[in-house]
């Protein structure tokens, strides 16, 4: 078993009926539509240019505690509320696994709304015959179980370190520099923030094994890795947040997470879809109240209470 780390970018392509990559499975999670930091339209970019048999939406794909404080729903986080009800309809199986975000999703397991199978966890079969356990991660946090205010005060405090690198970037773009991540560096630089990470990670591995899985795919802590835990392989797809990751199988059951980085929407036009703008409507019917309603405010928020 081949624990490394693979990254690989994408085709470029647009048209929806001709897809630059076929996939047998691809993980995504942590894309927070409903943020100002959610990368929507490279999730957008990405969704069209890949063609899967099975699609995990593996947790906090809905931002529920940012829009309680605020509502925030731009075009193009509808446009990806489309794309995968789409995908559902056009014969993709699309399987939502909540995470702590979206746990107001958690009330509707075992529905289906517009073709999307709402669950609380699954087991994946790859094509050579190991089986992944899939899981958003967030009770394996002990910060969300036992202090959840705390959790509140961190999410809080993302957002700043966010809005703070954004006007960083800015400044590096103005002198030609790539963009750079400072909340990725302060996880993988800071002691305690990398004690974390490696506990979160042994513990979700070790609820695998006990599950009987040969490994587990979760997100959660918007960290992408691929790496064997104690026999167990444990697979992060990352987030649309600032990695821009995914993970993918491949027909033969060979897994690679591929980067999306290299395609990060120009900084100036971020900053202009950073307005609070009108919700808009119309997404298709029945997905009506995990993801379809979100596009209409007083559902929405009725589900977020």
């Amino acid at each position: 078993m081949n624990a490394a780390t693979h990254r690989s970018e994408v085709p470029t392509g647009h048209a929806d009926d001709s897809p630059d990559l076929k996939v047998r499975t691809v993980w995504i999670s942590d894309i927070h539509l409903g943020t100002p930091g959610c990368q929507a339209k490279a999730l957008l970019e990405f969704l069209r240019e890949v063609d899967c048999d099975t699609l995990y939406l593996v947790g906090d794909i809905v931002d529920g505690w940012q829009l309680r404080r605020q509502w925030y729903w731009p075009q193009a986080h509808n446009d990806v509320l489309q794309k995968l009800l789409r995908k559902a309809r056009k014969g993709t199986r699309v399987v939502f696994v909540p995470g702590n975000h979206d746990e107001f999703a958690r009330r509707y397991l075992g529905q289906n709304f517009g073709g999307i199978e709402v669950v609380e966890d699954a087991m994946h079969l790859t094509a050579d015959g190991r089986r992944l356990w899939i899981v958003h991660g967030d009770l394996f946090d002990g910060v969300i179980q036992c202090a959840k205010w705390l959790a509140y005060v961190g999410d809080s405090a993302y957002e700043f370190v966010l809005r703070l690198n954004h006007r960083f970037n800015s400044l590096r773009a103005r002198f030609g520099l790539p963009y750079w991540s400072l909340s990725k560096y302060l996880k993988l630089k800071v002691k305690r923030a990398v004690s974390y990470v490696g506990q979160f990670e042994e513990a979700v591995a070790r609820e695998a094994a006990r599950r009987g899985a040969d490994g587990v795919v979760c997100g959660h802590i918007h960290h992408a890795e691929m790496r064997e835990i104690d026999g167990i392989l444990y697979c992060n797809d990352g987030d649309w947040v600032e990695s821009l990751t995914a993970l993918v199988e491949h027909m033969d059951g060979r897994l690679e997470i591929l980067d999306m980085s290299g395609k990060r929407a120009p900084l100036a036009s971020r900053g202009r879809e950073a307005a609070l703008l009108p919700v808009p409507v119309g997404l298709p019917q029945p997905a009506a109240p995990v993801l379809a309603q979100m596009s209409h405010e007083p559902v929405a928020k009725q589900l977020l209470t």
